[in-house]
């Protein structure tokens, strides 16, 4: 007896999340089907929800439902300096640190020519002209310390350095090949703290 395509085609929907396997997302789905319906209603209805009203913010470009975020607008951080992060994820791992008051840039990615995502494809022109804007003083790279983490941090501070701006880096207190995401808030406060000009 063949699975309803239905089944089917929840399963293959939640096999575009990272780590998720074709059993691990069979699993999810018996789950949600038989134990929690109610679950996997509030999912589906946040699904639609968060894809109608969120956008990214024209200034940090993170997630928001706003054309700029409270971060952006808030009275109480810095914009002389921009901390420059790969994934939201990242981004809320530094604040959880803090150890920084200044404000974000998300770039959604990271150089990786193999993917074809270039320069284009991560908006650098809308980060140039955000640290050229006269207010910010310092870019911190704070990209992920991997291969194309790295790239990506020494692209930006050549195109940066090339407009005037100072560009630090955060230190390597982080093993190398780490993401921000899955590392622990001390490291990364001292990683931050210890950030050298690049």
């Amino acid at each position: 007896m063949a699975t309803p395509s239905s089944l089917d085609a929840l399963v293959a929907a939640l096999r575009c999340l990272p780590g998720v396997g074709p059993k691990s997302a069979q699993r999810m789905v018996y789950h949600l089907l038989q134990h929690d319906p109610r679950g996997a209603e509030r999912l589906a209805k946040a699904l639609e929800t968060a894809l109608r009203t969120l956008r990214h913010c024209d200034r940090c470009n993170n997630f928001t439902e706003a054309e700029v975020c409270d971060r952006c607008l808030s009275s109480k951080r810095d914009p002389s300096q921009l901390c420059v992060v790969e994934m939201p994820a990242d981004l809320n791992i530094m604040e959880q640190t803090h150890a920084f008051q200044g404000l974000y840039y998300v770039l959604m990615g990271r150089l990786s020519p193999l993917d074809g995502i270039g320069p284009r494809e991560l908006a650098f022109d809308r980060l140039l002209a955000r640290a050229s804007d006269g207010v910010v003083k310092e870019v911190i790279l704070a990209t992920n310390l991997t291969n194309e983490g790295e790239a990506t941090a020494h692209y930006l501070s050549e195109m940066l350095h090339a407009r005037g701006v100072k560009v630090s880096r955060i230190a390597r207190g982080l093993p190398l090949g780490s993401e921000l995401e899955y590392s622990d808030a001390a490291s990364v406060a001292q990683a931050f703290i210890e950030r050298r000009d690049y």
